[in-house]
This record gives structure tokens, sequence and C-alpha cells, in this order.
């Protein structure tokens, strides 16, 4: 008497078939391949990595809707894997149910944001449906996950050469658009060459490589590798420093009666590359309470900490659209570090003034650490990676705010200024995710 083993098949006889199934594929092997491929869904019908398969395969047949059942049930079956997502939303593409497929293609990022084939779709999906201008970017960040020198895999060789047309029309359009607006500045200041400020379009439009410093952003050519500037070419700064106990007392007040206003620093939403911020992300670990938030001032914040906001008008705060001034009370909790990271632009410079202070803080731009003194205050290039840890079991607290780099021209920030808001408008004011 014969009976069938009902008993599931073990992973690696599950994986060995799959193996030989692509290996045939890829040798043009058709007919075999499909005798692998049958085995498996044989021996294990509900075996993720077997469902993907199949509804590759059907895919591949224009057998769309089998597909999406056969990818819908992968998913269901083990939802970690961006790229059953991601072929999950292959299918649906080709069904042309445009929301699903975003959504399926949001999940994969959401597991892995840098996973190529879903930011090339989420790239052609934002062209499809009319929004040319984040499709490249999206396609840009899709590029920027390929490392140098690396091969580009045959199943999205084509995608990527359109990405890359793609990106290289929009750069010539930002370009278009930044000249424009800079064209009455420009006039404005006699037509005189601006070599620094056209580098810098350049720069921002995908014609030049880019070189250390390595801002996030906006990068501002032959400005000096300044760490630390000179405390003395600030004179400025003394009347701040004179107020050190003034304002320690206001953000003391900020401390006892309005800890709600604090927020954590790092709040990236789901499916952007956090790299070294995910353990910070969301946390009060480190936390802020903002006085000028992009350009936006925090009139309730304002008005507890007045005098604080009165010395800070003595600053040449960098005063860009929707940008800047930023200016906060930055909390760093005990034992906790900053990871060496890199800011958004040199065309601005930041500066710390110490409040509370507990032993074992510490500071680093580039290769120069430095120790926090309560009152004294620096002026650093934040587009150099640096970095900030307290290790005691007390919170450190310093005032941070932003100004324009010293070393810009007038003419320069009005142009730097103008280029940065043409950016935001291109865009329809979406934000960069940068810090």
């Amino acid at each position: 008497m014969s009976y069938v083993n009902r008993s599931a098949p073990d992973e690696a006889t599950v994986l060995g078939l799959l193996q030989a199934y692509k290996a045939a594929m890829a040798a043009g092997r058709t007919s075999e391949a499909d005798q692998h491929l049958t085995r498996v869904a044989q021996l294990a019908p509900h075996h993720p990595a077997v469902l993907n398969e199949l509804g590759v395969r059907m895919l591949q047949r224009g057998e769309a809707e089998n597909a999406r059942a056969l990818l819908q049930r992968a998913t269901e079956a083990d939802p970690r894997h961006p790229a059953l997502w991601s072929n999950l939303a292959s299918s649906l593409r080709a069904l042309q149910r445009r929301g699903e497929e975003l959504d399926a293609i949001e999940k994969a990022l959401a597991l892995e944001p840098r996973h190529l084939p879903s930011l090339l779709q989420k790239g052609a999906l934002l062209e499809e449906t009319g929004d040319p201008r984040n499709a490249a970017r999206m396609y840009r960040n899709a590029l920027a996950t390929i490392p140098p020198g690396s091969e580009v895999p045959p199943t999205i060789a084509e995608a990527l050469t359109h990405a890359k047309s793609v990106v290289a029309q929009d750069d010539a359009a930002l370009a278009a658009a930044i000249e424009q607006r800079l064209a009455g500045i420009r006039e404005q200041y006699g037509n005189a060459a601006q070599r620094r400020l056209d580098k810098c379009v350049e720069l921002l439009t995908g014609r030049r490589a880019r070189h250390f410093p390595n801002p996030t952003f906006m990068l501002f050519p032959e400005l000096p590798t300044i760490e630390f500037f000179e405390r003395a070419d600030f004179p400025w700064l003394d009347a701040i420093e004179a107020a050190s106990d003034e304002i320690r007392a206001e953000l003391s007040g900020v401390l006892i009666a309005d800890r709600p206003g604090l927020e954590p620093y790092i709040a990236y939403p789901d499916g952007v590359p956090l790299d070294q911020w995910r353990e910070l992300n969301k946390s009060r670990r480190w936390s802020a309470y903002f006085l000028w938030n992009q350009g936006a001032p925090q009139s309730a914040h304002l008005a507890r900490c007045p005098r604080t906001a009165e010395v800070l008008r003595l600053a040449p705060q960098c005063d860009v659209a929707k940008r800047g001034p930023t200016a906060f009370f930055s909390i760093l909790d005990a034992n906790t570090r900053i990871p060496p990271h890199t800011g958004v632009t040199n065309t601005r410079s930041i500066v710390h003034l110490p409040l509370i202070v507990p032993p074992d803080c510490g500071f680093r731009v580039g290769g120069e650490t430095r120790e926090w003194v309560p009152g004294k205050a620096w002026i650093f290039d934040d587009t150099i990676e640096h970095e900030a840890w307290n290790n005691s079991d007390a919170p450190r607290a310093i005032l941070i705010f932003d100004i324009w780099n010293p070393l810009l021209t007038p003419a320069e920030r009005d142009l730097v200024r103008a280029a940065t808001e043409a950016v935001g408008t291109y865009y329809g004011g979406v934000p960069e995710t940068g810090l």
C-alpha cells in the first residue's frame, strides 16, 4: 500500500530546487526551469520564496492577475522582505492598480529605504502620474545607492538608463529655473562675475562633482575648510556670552514649566534612510526647544525666553525662506552620543553657546576635539564631519543657532538665498531630509 508523504520538505531542498530553477532560466533552458519550479511548488506550495518565483514567472508570461494573487500570498507569508513587496508592486503595475502599487512600494521602502528596484518603481510611478520633478528626485536617490564602479544587474539596466536621462533633464531644468531667479540679482550687482556662486549652482544641478566638506544639500565652492572659526573674528558674540546667565535662567524655566515643548531633534518619517540616526530617531534623548525652526518663529517659546530672543537678534542669522534662521536649546541626555554626521550647507555656520555642561562631555569637528565651557561660545562649519557625546549622568544643554558663513560676500548671501529658495519653489516646498 502506497502513501503520500505530506511532511514539509527541508529548507535546503526548497532552496536547492529554486537555485536550479534560476540557473536554468539564466541559461535560457526554459522548459527545464519550469520543471524545477513545478516540482518545488508541489513540495512547498506555501513557501514565500516559492510563491514569489511562481508569481514572477506568471508575470513574465503576461498573467498579471495570477501573478498578483501569488505574490500577495508571498507577502502575507513573509512580510519582512522588500523584494516580495517590490514584485507585488510590479504585478499591480501591470494591472494598472496605481494606489495599491504605491502602497506595496512604500512597504518595501519602509523595510529597506535603499532598495534599488523599489526606488526605481516609485520614480516611474511618480513620472507616470504627472510629477516629473519628484520622479527625478526619486531616481536621483536610486542612482545614489549604486557604488561607483559596480556592475548594473541586467534586469534593471534599462530602468537605470532611463533614470539617468530623467535626472539629467531635471538638472538642466532646475539650472534654468535658478538662473531665471538669479538674473535680476546678478543685474543688481552689475553682472559682476560670481565664480563661486556659479560653481555652487553647477554642483547643485549635477554639472560638477562634489568633494569634501560633505554637506547634505548645498556646497559653496572654494570656501576655506575651517573646523572652528577664530573667536576674535566675531565681536558681536561678546554681548551674547555676557547674557549667558540670563539665557540659562530662561532655559531652566523651560525645563521646569514647559517640558512638553521639547521635541526629538531627529524625527524622520518611515521610508527615509536613517543610517547613523536609527538609534536617535524620534527619541527625546536628543531633544530641542525651538525658538526659530527653519525660518518659522515659535511665538510661544520666544515669549517664554525674551532675553534669549533679544540677544539672538545681535547675530547675522541665516535668513532663508523656509530654511532659516534656526535657533534652539539642545538637550543631550546622560550617557548619549550624537554620531558623526554633516550638516546641510557650508553657506551657514553654527554657533554653540554652552549653558549646562556636566563633566565628561565633548565635541569633535574634523580632527579637532573640544570641551564645552559654560558661557564661552564657538562657531564651526558643520559640513565637516562632527559628533558630540555626554558620558556623564546628567543632561547637557547648549544654545544652538545658525549664522551666515562669515566668508560669504553680501552679493553671495543674496544669491545663495535666492538659489536656495528657488530649489524650494521648484520642488513645491518639499523639505530636504538632511540635518
